[in-house]
């Protein structure tokens, strides 16, 4: 897990130490064992390290194969790197480190683009190629590690993070209309190559892109999951789907240890984590290190689910860490949680993260967490609706369901030279009508998977992990638990509120008061009913001189949030004042006029 950029000059000039430099001290918390940097002819590459897997200097990167004539930056893990050694070694490549990196390097050499294909991991990474000059960059399947990009008439360059991309200046910084209304449409979700900058783009998941000394691209989507069964999975009983389940969750589980430093879980009090968690020890592990976080609570609404997470750390006989933040605590640390986010996140979450993982990084440097697993096993609200729909526009309900505000409070909510299309209803409808997933259930929960998934929970958790040097694994993003899930039925997912056949396959491994509470979320109330010094705090953002000089939003509509923030919530729970100041918030932190 790292912190990689890099530019390609296009102009015939060479490259800039000073401008990769710059990039790779903004990334310092995504990798703070060491770091280094590649300087060839028109290519220049920075890394910074978080060490994982071989802890030697053997596997510091930038790595370099001269024999092959090829650098690599990469971030990320791949977990069947020892099997791809082996296939490697036969074929007679001879490494000289112990990493999965040099496995990447070695892997692009026989295989070509088509590499990426062979991986089972979370990735980002860039291969220069030194007779050529072209530079080959990848995401992995599920898009759980981030790679930015920007491109103008002298250079590309790329990097893990958004602010590092832009430290050294010369990007468009003005805001995007489209990703401005998906933002604010989409429950905060900017789908790539989108982002909220005009200047920068995103390589989209799942994707592989190469960019050739004059600066031109071609990009590939080189995987997409099918919703539909096969012939032989149409005849399975309940007990089939159950049965494999389990044994593919507890793969992706087993894959997801593979390290030569600790691995801990982060454990919410979930089905999710809980089902991580007694997988892991099912298998083998004992002693586990689990760590839960509580926040203050406001009213009647909790704001912990220590009564969960204690049971399971019990059964379990985990080393359990609870983490108790009072209010002054979240706010006092907002200001970090937001300069650690690559692009404003709206969630809640994103605090809980934040502080989870400054407790957990001096425990632990890597963790395993429960994400997506509602995406994947039909978890949220609007999914039953989803699986009764008969209309003919499904695309509707979903967004009926799903987005913060249709498209005419969007015109209420912008200043009018932000006016423009019904962007985020059209992306639905595109989505929707693609191939691969038949009835209107499937058509949400691959546009969920594949897009929600990618740009809310999962970016969130690799930004607030990483700002603290702690990877954060997924297991329920395998991307063969993925391929599976997919094709079980819809209605064994549906059914009885959401996540059934998860559930039944959980009864075999963790305890019943888990898996029969109420669905639970990371809660941090003051974040939703914004009073006191919460309301001040967004106040003061709102009122900067630079708020009022940009122009993103009406004035009028912000003065009816801040009127009665209490009754504008999203369907989703969200307050409509935080999700307009986070925006502004986000700004200023990242000094973006």
């Amino acid at each position: 897990m790292c912190g990689i950029c890099g530019e390609l000059s296009t102009n015939g000039n060479a490259s800039s130490a000073t401008l990769v430099a710059n990039m790779s001290d903004r990334m310092h918390r995504r990798g703070p064992d060491s770091g280094g940097m590649f300087l060839q002819q028109g290519v220049a590459l920075g890394h910074r390290r978080l060490k994982i897997i071989d802890l030697s200097d053997a596997a510091s990167q930038p790595m370099i194969d001269s024999q092959l004539g090829l650098a690599l930056v990469f971030n990320g893990c791949i977990y069947n790197y020892p099997d791809l050694r082996k296939q490697l070694e036969k074929k007679g490549y001879q490494f000289f480190s112990r990493s999965d990196t040099e496995v990447i390097l070695k892997a692009y050499h026989a295989w070509g683009e088509n590499c990426v294909e062979r991986f089972n991991g979370m990735f980002a990474f860039a291969v220069a190629e030194r007779d050529s000059g072209r530079v080959f960059l990848a995401r992995d399947r599920l898009g759980i590690k981030p790679l930015y990009y920007t491109r103008n008439a002298s250079n590309f360059r790329f990097a893990s993070s958004l602010p590092a991309l832009i430290a050294p200046g010369g990007v468009d910084t003005s805001i995007d209309p489209v990703a401005l209304h998906h933002y604010m449409t989409f429950h905060a979700v900017v789908p790539a190559p989108y982002t909220i900058l005009k200047g920068v783009r995103k390589l989209a998941p799942a994707t592989t892109m190469m960019v050739e000394p004059d600066g031109s691209r071609t990009a590939r989507r080189y995987w997409t999951p099918n919703f539909n069964p096969d012939a032989e999975e149409r005849k399975y009983s309940k007990e089939d789907w159950k049965r494999r389940l389990l044994h593919e969750l507890g793969e992706a589980v087993d894959r997801r240890m593979i390290a030569d430093v600790p691995v801990g879980v982060l454990l919410s009090g979930g089905l999710d984590s809980s089902l991580v968690v007694g997988l892991l020890h099912k298998h083998g592990q004992e002693h586990i290190e689990t760590f839960s976080i509580g926040f203050e609570s406001v009213d009647e609404e909790e704001g912990d689910e220590f009564k969960y997470s204690d049971v399971v750390a019990k059964r379990f006989e985990t080393r359990h860490h609870k983490i108790v933040v009072d209010a002054k605590g979240t706010l006092d640390n907002m200001d970090g949680c937001v300069a650690a986010m690559s692009e404003p996140m709206v969630s809640h979450d994103a605090i809980g993260f934040y502080l989870l993982s400054e407790r957990v990084s001096k425990h632990v440097k890597v963790v395993q967490s429960g994400q997506g697993a509602d995406e994947i096993f039909g978890g949220y609200h609007w999914y039953p609706p989803m699986m009764k729909y008969k209309g003919n526009n499904p695309a509707e309900a979903y967004a009926n369901a799903l987005f913060d505000r249709d498209h005419n409070e969007f015109k209420e909510a912008v200043h009018p030279s932000m006016y423009g299309e019904d962007h985020s209803r059209a992306f639905v409808e595109k989505h929707f009508a693609q191939e691969g997933a038949d009835l209107p259930i499937d058509k949400a929960l691959r546009i969920d998977t594949t897009i929600m998934l990618v740009d809310d929970p999962v970016k969130r958790v690799d930004n607030m992990t990483m700002a603290w040097g702690l990877e954060a694994r997924v297991p329920f993003l395998d991307h063969q638990l993925v391929e599976f899930a997919s094709r079980i039925p819809a209605e064994l997912k549906v059914k009885d509120g959401g996540k059934y056949i998860l559930k039944e396959a959980a009864r075999d491994v963790i305890p019943w008061e888990v898996i029969d509470r109420p669905k639970g979320y990371f809660p941090v109330p003051a974040l939703k009913y914004l009073r006191g010094p919460y309301l001040d705090r967004v106040k003061d953002i709102l009122n900067q001189p630079a708020a009022r000089d940009r122009n993103i939003f009406d004035a009028d509509y912000v003065d009816t949030l801040l009127a009665d923030p209490e009754s504008h919530i999203t369907r989703l729970r969200g307050s409509k004042l935080w999700q307009v100041t986070l925006l502004e918030y986000w700004l200023q932190k990242h000094g973006i006029s």
